[in-house]
């Protein structure tokens, strides 16, 4: 039986984002603090089979098309090709990933070869000082190393994820467009969210998309590009006229709530219905307890018709989810 994840709004839910670790091996400062979490006991964190099983329900039955393999860092996850290898093979299904991009220099290659389709990559910053502020690691080589092997693997288009930070980063914006084009990536400049686990986030003090924007139009052409947006969280805009875009996700200040069609699965086998959430279904009990999947089918479908109709950050009663976006996933 085929059912669909819809919630009380008529969003249905097609792009599944799987975190397959809450361990990452940078300490970007609008994540977590400089030493790091206390990571999920293993025992806790689903198993290959677990992950891929409960893929294969949300492919097969229940309307899933899209699957982001997210983090943490998912590079860490040792069985990550196979998982990767083992999705493709289900068949109607475009995988891709979220890093870091440390290790991607020596992983892209399998990891096209096990059919994953396309990286979407964390960076901040062409400056090493900078990149090794924020990061707490002086490590941007290897991800520039890590994004030159995706795009030569073919695991494009390859998209590069940007925070921009009050007084670090955020004179920086045009700087990091002009190299993103002349590599052929496709930059993303993200709102800072409140998802870090030190509960610092201030409204005040995040670079909002006006003022992102504000940043970049005294050295490019932009204006809205013409490709419909469709339930994409980006807002793309055209530069200099084409073909090159950049993208604008303004998930604070221009919320795209009522187009979502996302779903996240976390490490430890918990259903979240928004990135916001403050609820989580389990899934993994169930798994572990002998249900078949008509019953895990269900209990998902059951999770996705709690969803709010938006994540309310701009209420005063709005609360900052207890897990941090490591422990959730992107």
């Amino acid at each position: 039986m085929t059912h669909a994840l819809e919630d009380r709004f008529g969003r249905v839910a097609t792009d599944l984002r799987v975190s397959l670790t809450d361990r990452c091996n940078l300490r970007c400062s609008y994540c977590m603090p400089a030493e790091g979490l206390d990571w999920l006991p293993t025992e806790q964190t689903l198993t290959d089979d677990e992950v891929v099983r409960l893929v294969t329900i949300g492919v097969r039955q229940l309307g899933v098309r899209e699957v982001r393999f997210t983090g943490g860092e998912p590079l860490l996850r040792r069985g990550l090709p196979d998982i990767v290898r083992r999705t493709h093979e289900l068949g109607g299904v475009e995988t891709s990933l979220t890093t870091n991009a440390l290790g991607l220099t020596r992983t892209a290659r399998t990891l096209a070869d096990a059919g994953l389709d396309r990286v979407n990559v964390s960076l901040d910053t062409i400056r090493p000082e900078t990149f090794a502020q924020i990061t707490r690691r002086d490590r941007l080589h290897d991800v520039i190393s890590g994004l030159a092997a995706a795009r030569d693997a073919g695991l494009g288009p390859v998209k590069i994820n940007a925070v921009l930070l009050r007084g670090v980063n955020d004179d920086q914006a045009a700087e990091l467009l002009r190299w993103c084009i002349a590599e052929g990536y496709h930059l993303r400049f993200i709102e800072q969210m409140p998802l870090d686990a030190q509960h610092d986030w201030s409204r005040t003090e995040m670079v909002t998309a006006e003022e992102i924007l504000a940043r970049l139009e005294p050295e490019f052409d932009l204006s809205p590009a013409v490709e419909p947006r469709g339930s994409a969280p980006a807002e793309l805009f055209s530069v200099d006229g084409g073909p090159a875009t950049v993208g604008i996700i303004a998930s604070v200040t221009r919320p795209f709530c009522g187009d979502c069609d996302r779903v996240r699965l976390t490490a430890d086998g918990q259903v979240r219905n928004c990135l916001f959430a403050r609820s989580e279904s389990d899934l993994r009990t169930a798994l572990r307890s002998g249900a078949d999947d008509e019953e895990i089918a269900e209990r998902w479908v059951i999770a996705m018709r709690g969803k709010l109709a938006g994540h309310g950050i701009d209420d005063p009663s709005f609360l900052q989810p207890t897990r941090p976006m490591s422990a959730i996933g992107g």
